[in-house]
């Protein structure tokens, strides 16, 4: 007999908008409880304008309207490339579009709930990929929750699973490779028994260490279905883990073996160890994944005793240059010196980058691009631009931070060759870095409450200004090296734009248009802080919204654009929401956009981080060409205390990956006292979910 879902109270306080307090602390340091990090007079816009129920669990909707309670109602990532013949480590480019189905979307939205399990509409089923804990380096151990150690968890599949991606490795469809950032741990839920930070022992601080970084699986499909399973048999050649413990990274570009990227251990500047707070990601067409480091901040603590000069820097990346431990310092330096900016100053700059991982070849050496600045990275997302030079998006998640773009100075090379490979393996060595500059039409209209101007749409124009291009810096007193790595500097310096959290941008292969997810800024208006303006329309912004930008003449190397805010989030019958002018009594409540996808149709699909709604994370898709755009509907929720990440589409439209996050994440919740059993009934574990279509047609539409 299937378990019955339960509904589970709230434990304890929650943090800002739908967070609790534990996920606060433990993903990204309390930021929003810390003074804002962008203390510039950069002007903003208010300035300018005065100048489980089946055998998994599974709840489809028709099973959950009774237990409601009451809310009102990439092409998607660069595709990813076909392999020949699985060993073969060079992906196959001939098969990077998707296939375009009808763009309708015909999913019935399931309603907001609360329940300990994963829902998808009727007519849908889904499975758990691979949880924290299931091996994924062939060999590993068995996972033994009360015996942990940082050699088994090198080997086995990492914490709080993000960005993923699913890249072919046949050209049937068979096999492909999975994926995934492993962006931080939660030590409460990791460890029974757990009390303190101080009181865990250096071998358990080093199983959350490993607990970060990438996995890579190798997956096939069960049966001709949309479902896919790792595989078990063979040589999983592909199969690796890659943690903030040993794995090794080379820096590319103008700040590799700068001043500032030197220490103690790597006296060349060019070799880091580690990757730290993965989050989003991208695929590039190429065939690598890109993976953004962003609150690496948390990790560190001696910033009272770094060198009197380097303390504004570290202050405008979050790091306390006043104590030697803030409350939610994780005391990594405990298990290793390296976290220690006493002793190792430099040791921060070396986190807070893109990081290019080739998964067709296990033996390769991932790489830190410095060309692409150095911010609190939710992701990057790749397109080739008409003039055929590589640009990719990426935002600063933090309150008032800024939006940029990197063009490559070389072209892509099209073609299977090993020789097109090798050179477009070096398009994100050397470019230019710009951030947004946005412009408005109606900014004396903005009063801060969502209410749309006279003209019916917030909307503008925007520059993207030049920040550095190959070595040439183009911020008076910075070099390349400083702007690259004190990127937010340079950006306050040109009076770059604040936003509300700009999290995951990414382009459509279908039209070029950008999207941005602005997931929340309760500081927006708030006190001294800057007010709402046109990009940002609403005070204490607790829902977020997403922007559109289009480059001028469709070519995504332009300097110039011009942009929109289609959707407002929140609650449909709330004035201050907006869902680019369709019938708002259609629509589906949302709050807090974190990450974007495409399927091959162009719809775009949304997922959640923090519902502030009071109901569990989600992923939703609406049309944004035609009579249906601004048509947002709830296509599944994730277990509760959960963040939903990822998302990805396969390219065949079959499948539908998300990595579900922090499951459980509520205050007072421990492994003895769980807030949630997802998956397995017993205690929380964080895990990669496929969902797929009963009748084998596509996702969505």
């Amino acid at each position: 007999m299937s378990e019955r879902p339960r509904l589970l109270p709230i434990l304890g306080q929650t943090g800002h908008s739908g967070r609790s307090a534990m996920t606060c602390q433990f993903r990204c340091g309390n930021a929003c409880d810390h003074p804002v990090p962008n203390e510039s007079d950069n002007p903003y816009f208010g300035d300018v304008v005065k100048a489980e129920v089946t055998r998994r669990g599974v709840v489809r909707a028709g099973a959950v309207g009774a237990l409601v309670l009451g809310f009102a109602g990439a092409a998607a990532t660069q595709a990813a490339p076909a392999l020949a013949a699985p060993g073969d480590a060079a992906p196959d480019l001939d098969a990077l579009t998707y296939s375009r189905p009808s763009g309708a979307l015909t999913f019935k939205p399931i309603p907001p709930n609360r329940l300990d399990t994963f829902v998808v509409p009727n007519g849908y089923d889904h499975s758990v990929v691979i949880r924290w804990g299931d091996e994924v380096v062939p060999g590993a151990p068995d996972f033994d929750l009360d015996n942990q150690t940082a050699a088994a968890q090198s080997k086995q599949f990492g914490y709080n699973n993000d960005f993923l991606a699913v890249l072919p490795l046949d050209k049937h469809g068979e096999r492909a490779l999975l994926v995934v950032n492993h962006e931080y741990t939660n030590e409460n839920l990791m460890f029974p028994g757990f009390t303190t930070l101080d009181a865990l022992s250096v071998e358990q601080l080093k199983v959350a260490i490993a607990a970060h970084g990438l996995s890579v699986v190798e997956l096939e499909r069960a049966g001709r279905t949309g479902e896919w399973v790792p595989v078990r048999k063979g040589s999983r050649r592909y199969n690796r883990r890659l943690t903030a413990l040993a794995t090794k990274f080379d820096f590319t570009g103008p700040a590799a073996g700068s001043a500032w990227l030197k220490t103690a251990a790597d006296p060349r500047g060019t070799t880091a160890i580690g990757t730290l707070n993965n989050c989003a990601g991208g695929v590039t067409p190429w065939g690598t994944t890109l993976h953004g480091e962003e609150n690496f901040n948390q990790y560190f603590v001696g910033g009272d005793g770094a060198p009197a000069a380097d303390k504004p820097k570290l202050a405008r990346y979050g790091i306390s240059t006043t104590v030697r431990y803030t409350a939610d310092s994780r005391k990594w330096d405990r298990a290793d010196e390296r976290f220690d900016l006493t002793k190792h100053p430099n040791e921060a700059n070396r986190f807070g980058w893109i990081v290019e991982l080739d998964p067709f070849d296990p033996d390769s050496r991932p790489r830190k691009h410095t060309a692409l600045g150095r911010f609190k990275h939710e992701g990057a997302n790749v397109i080739v631009a008409k003039s055929g030079h590589v640009v990719a998006y990426m935002g600063d998640d933090e309150r008032f931070d800024y939006l940029y773009k990197f063009v490559s100075d070389k072209k892509f090379m099209k073609g299977n060759s090993w020789v097109a490979r090798k050179h477009n393996l070096t398009l994100l060595e050397s470019g230019t870095l710009y951030v947004a500059k946005l412009d408005y039409t109606s900014a004396a209209e903005i009063d801060g409450t969502g209410k749309l101007p006279t003209d019916g749409a917030f909307n503008g124009t925007g520059r993207w200004i030049k920040l550095v291009q190959g070595n040439k810096s183009y911020v008076d007193g910075m070099t390349a090296a400083d702007v690259l790595t004190f990127t937010r500097l340079a950006g306050d310096a040109v009076g770059a734009t604040k936003m509300d959290r700009p999290e995951d941008v990414e382009p459509s292969l279908l039209t070029g248009k950008v999207y941005v997810a602005l997931t929340n800024n309760t500081n927006r208006g708030v006190g001294t802080n800057p007010k709402a303006d046109e990009a940002n329309p609403r005070n204490a912004n607790k829902h977020g919204h997403i922007l559109e930008l289009v480059e001028d003449k469709g070519e995504n190397a332009a300097e110039t654009f011009t942009w929109s805010v289609p959707i407002v989030c929140g609650d449909p019958t709330d004035a201050s929401t907006y869902f680019a002018g369709y019938d708002k009594t259609k629509v589906s409540p949302i709050s807090c956009p974190d990450n974007v996808a495409f399927d091959g149709a162009g719809n775009l699909w949304i997922s959640t981080d923090g519902n502030a709604l009071g109901s569990n994370d989600g992923l939703f898709a609406t049309a944004i060409e035609g009579p249906e755009r601004g048509h947002l509907k709830q296509f599944l929720t994730v277990p509760f205390g959960a963040e939903t990440c990822g998302p990805f589409i396969t390219t065949d439209n079959r499948s539908v990956f998300v990595a579900v996050q922090h499951p459980g994440e509520i205050t007072g919740a421990s492994v003895e006292n769980p807030a949630s059993t997802w998956p397995d009934g017993d205690y929380a574990k964080p895990g990669v979910v496929v969902t797929w279509r009963l009748d084998g047609k596509s996702v969505g539409s």
